[in-house]
């Protein structure tokens, strides 16, 4: 545990931004050639794959992701992150890894070290996989993409988790569906511009863009029934740069989660509908733009294996410690893409990394949304402990319940 710690605390303090996570596909790398494993780098850019073969018996896949978030971390913790880098368009940016794949990394490492030192307990082939650019839905279509399925040996199951807000040690899971799919647009609003003075001269593009983001809060709140759900965010409106100067054009960007293939086809339809009427009520001279640019499927656990799973985590930790979630979380991945292309059950669960403490302090108090922070935020970093230990132990647990078939 004392290395895994180090290499937790060095992942945290070098956090590196998706497709460039070459520093810590190295360090991935290396672990898993020390504990014995033969490595593949470099799949689908940055992506690590190893593989640790022990006689006859299922291959099982084990992943973590590995990259991090231009966020400026706000933890103040000795090892905090003070990096930055160049981002995809350019631009230079802090880097953090708030949502906690630093975590996934050394849960990974510590796994594969555990299981390839105990190989009289189980048979099999191990294949870890630590992959890119989760946080951009690039990862696994790069990973697929660069021949994943082809290279190496299809596995029986595949398994992964995530450290969530929630108390250390506690672990969450679901069968069918555990996570939203998500659809990111990026929408162009097209007007004419003019001087602040003069507004009947043109067609306002940010007049239009508020009135847009305004009629989009009512797709949830009034096409989708009570008993589906769904989120609209709008989290950029970038429009104009003086206060005289009315713009040509305004920039949306809208990030979407459902649960269900029939509500996400209506928010999209929705979404499109309103747009495109906006922007004729307001006379644009141009149909507005709208491009997707992320999308992550819906997350789905086996409920057979997820049954499977949760048996061994309960024998293992105690049911106190897990305990099945009453409905999906709304946050999303790329991980179902595995299972999914490759055709083969996957189960993901999910691990609490807040202090105990604190984290009851607020429940008690009805605050766990206002104080404790979530993944993506600034002052994101779980507990070390025992965070740590509980990753490793569930994932070890896991996979030697899959090698006894």
């Amino acid at each position: 545990m004392d290395g895994l710690e180090d290499l937790y605390r060095d992942l945290h303090a070098h956090p590196e931004l998706s497709m460039q996570e070459h520093r810590t596909a190295a360090a991935a790398a290396a672990h898993l050639s020390t504990a014995g494993f033969d490595v593949t780098a470099g799949v689908g850019g940055t992506g690590v794959v190893g593989l640790l073969s022990n006689g006859e018996g299922p291959t099982v896949m084990l992943r973590a992701d590995m990259d991090a978030l231009p966020v400026r971390e706000a933890t103040d913790l000795p090892y905090a992150s003070r990096a930055t880098a160049t981002d995809a368009d350019g631009n230079e940016v802090p880097v953090m890894h708030a949502c906690g794949h630093d975590m996934h990394v050394a849960w990974l490492a510590g796994a594969t070290a555990l299981l390839a030192a105990t190989r009289d307990a189980w048979q099999g082939t191990v294949l870890a996989v630590f992959q890119p650019a989760e946080e951009t839905a690039q990862g696994a279509r790069a990973m697929i993409a660069d021949g994943l399925f082809a290279r190496f040996p299809k596995p029986q199951v595949i398994l992964g988790q995530h450290v969530m807000p929630g108390p250390a040690g506690a672990i969450r899971y679901r069968p069918g569906t555990t996570q939203a799919a998500a659809d990111s647009l990026q929408i162009r609003l097209f007007g004419r511009g003019a001087h602040g003075s003069m507004p009947e001269s043109s067609v306002d593009p940010v007049v239009m863009a508020a009135a847009t983001v305004m009629r989009l809060q009512t797709v949830v709140s009034r096409e989708i029934a009570a008993a589906e759900a769904a989120v609209v965010t709008v989290g950029a409106l970038q429009a104009g740069t003086k206060d005289n100067v009315i713009p040509d054009e305004a920039l949306l960007k809208l990030n979407v989660r459902t649960f269900d293939e029939q509500v996400r086809a209506r928010v999209l339809d929705a979404i499109r509908r309103i747009v495109e009427a906006e922007a004729a009520a307001s006379g644009a001279p141009q149909a507005p733009e709208i491009t997707m640019t992320d999308h992550y499927p819906l997350t789905v656990n086996d409920p057979d294996r997820t049954a499977r799973v949760a048996s061994a985590l309960d024998a293992h930790f105690g049911t106190v410690a897990v305990r099945e979630l009453p409905a999906p979380i709304s946050a999303s991945e790329d991980f179902g893409s595995f299972g999914t292309g490759w055709g083969v059950p996957s189960v993901f669960w999910y691990i609490g990394g807040t202090d105990p403490d604190t984290y009851r302090r607020a429940e008690e108090a009805g605050r766990v949304a206002q104080d404790i922070p979530v993944n993506h935020n600034a002052r994101f970093a779980p507990v070390i402990h025992p965070t740590l230990e509980t990753g490793v132990q569930a994932m070890s647990v896991a996979a030697l319940d899959a090698f006894v078939g």
